[in-house]
């Protein structure tokens, strides 16, 4: 199988701005991390149902204490907050995935920027891109513990992933080493912007159009009633019958990433999911979420258990998925 497959993913990509149809009645298992050294049979076993099923779960009881992830959305409050003058101080690096962007990401499948700004932490290539202790105190030491713990959690649930497929339990927590100069993983603080009051009658824009993740697992923070995430189950064009996810302040929202669906040999897949905009008599307020990317290390080489997949290293794959999808 060659890597042609980037280009017929982003021409599925292409299709995908279409409203579709709203499946309510699909569920989205919510899986209990707690007691997890006794029960990790158990839970391996609950996660891989859940992810070949429609690639998305929701992890609760996970051992992020909730005053962490509170301040967590407190500080990406406040830097949303900040002058726009002062976050352009700090702008996205896109070759390494750092810094401060507005409204600059654009799907293929609707062709017109995300309704969103966002901040990313790549730990490697933070220098001159963290606000000052004077423009926002406590904000750096925050989000690199947050960064930290949400790692950790990662790295927890991909070792039963790991289990499942017969690898070591260690094995992608060494292919994600946080103390890598190749280390690329990415934590994502996301704004999207609030309907103006005179367009509140009519239903708003995407708010994120239709994608996959590139990496290998995504955890995502979201907060009571700041709803819009979909998922489209399976990789089938056809259907087109997308599943809302209720956003709970308790549980973080979990999706299988392309790297793993190559790692797997297809079996875990990395499935479309959509932000959409609120609709009249929606919550029509900003809406905050933060996206931990596990991203294998540059310089790890993708191998797929049966050979299936050329061999490639975790560098030049995500080049190549940008490069398809947004000309980079």
């Amino acid at each position: 199988m060659n890597d042609n497959t980037s280009l017929i993913e982003l021409e599925k990509e292409r299709r995908m701005g279409g409203e579709g149809t709203i499946d309510s009645t699909r569920e989205l298992r919510r899986i209990d991390l707690s007691d997890f050294d006794r029960r990790r049979d158990e839970i391996a076993d609950q996660l891989w149902a859940a992810a070949t099923d429609i690639g998305f779960f929701q992890i609760v009881n996970h051992g992020i204490p909730a005053e962490v992830i509170d301040r967590a959305f407190e500080m990406s409050e406040r830097f949303f907050a900040l002058p726009r003058e002062i976050k352009d101080q700090y702008p996205l690096r896109k070759q390494d995935n750092a810094g401060y962007e507005f409204r600059s990401q654009v799907r293929p499948s609707i062709g017109v920027p995300d309704q969103k700004e966002s901040y990313q932490v790549t730990l490697p290539h933070m220098d001159g891109l963290w606000p000052t202790e004077e423009e926002l105190p406590g904000f750096r030491d925050a989000v690199l513990d947050f960064e930290r713990r949400s790692w950790a959690l990662a790295m927890k649930v991909l070792s039963c992933f790991a289990q499942k497929l017969a690898f070591d339990t260690d094995f992608f927590e060494r292919a994600h080493d946080p103390a890598s100069p190749n280390y690329q993983s990415a934590l994502r603080l996301l704004h999207y912007f609030a309907v103006p009051p005179e367009a509140r009658d009519h239903d708003a824009p995407w708010r994120a159009g239709a994608h996959t993740d590139f990496d290998v697992l995504t955890l995502l923070y979201q907060r009571d009633g700041q709803g819009g995430l979909e998922v489209l189950p399976g990789r089938e064009m056809a259907t087109e019958s997308w599943t809302p996810v209720e956003p709970t302040s308790d549980s973080i929202t979990c999706n299988i990433g392309d790297m793993l669906m190559r790692w797997s040999d297809d079996a875990l897949p990395s499935n479309f999911h959509r932000v959409r905009g609120p609709r009249a008599g929606d919550n029509q307020d900003a809406r905050y979420s933060i996206a931990y990317f596990a991203q294998a290390d540059r310089d790890v080489v993708m191998e797929s258990p049966s050979g299936a997949w050329e061999p490639i290293t975790a560098r030049d794959y995500l080049l190549e998925r940008i490069r398809a999808n947004y000309g980079k």
